[in-house]
């Protein structure tokens, strides 16, 4: 569906979706596993090449995809975090939760966490680098997995539905996909960035 519009040969609509949609929910999937897969540019590259598709509801398709796999990895990774939580040592699940999520973020999240409840679950997905963090404090307050769940499913819906809509703005401003797609990946990765530059300059301005 999209990993085709980028050069040389593009292949015919229904083939690039038979093997573009299993792609991109694999893709999602691991990324929210292992959060160093860039999801959000996949999501909006997808939404990208979609736009310029003739095939009707190819963008919802990527909605439905994109979301339904980011939920489905953010719930096994919470899981995982909650059996590393029952055991004596822990797990490697845990550990890399607990990696990414460093201890002034980790207070952050943990005090909007007591503040307004599993409603923090959906911002977290849309600030860059907040998921992580709001995961490891929901998982130290001991919140149920169906609890989780239930706040992190609109998360993933207005993730989805954002990064989708940085790929139709990309889509939307060049007549070919590839140039949409190289716009909507430098997009998602300077949104992406931003917080850690702020988070810097806020530093060097304090020293």
């Amino acid at each position: 569906m999209f990993f085709g519009a980028t050069g040389g040969v593009v292949p015919t609509e229904s083939t690039q979706q038979a093997a573009g949609y299993p792609s991109l929910f694999l893709l999602v999937l691991i990324g929210a596993l292992v959060p160093i897969v860039p999801t959000g540019a996949l999501v909006s590259s997808a939404a990208v090449v979609a736009f310029h598709q003739t095939a009707p509801f190819s963008l919802a398709l990527v909605f439905v995809v994109s979301s339904l796999a980011a939920f489905l990895g953010d719930v096994a990774l919470y899981w995982l975090g909650r059996r590393g939580l029952r055991s004596k040592n822990g797990s490697r699940w845990l550990e890399r939760i607990r990696d990414r999520a460093p201890e002034e973020r980790l207070a952050q999240a943990q005090e909007k966490l007591n503040d307004h409840g599993i409603a923090v679950l959906t911002l977290s997905r849309l600030v860059p680098a907040g998921r992580i963090p709001v995961m490891l404090a929901c998982l130290l307050a001991r919140m149920p997995l169906r609890d989780f769940a239930r706040g992190d499913a609109p998360a993933c819906l207005a993730w989805a539905l954002t990064y989708q809509l940085i790929g139709i703005l990309g889509g939307s401003l060049f007549p070919e996909p590839w140039e949409g797609v190289a716009a909507a990946v430098a997009l998602t990765l300077a949104v992406s960035a931003a917080p850690a530059v702020w988070r810097r300059v806020r530093r060097s301005a304090a020293s």
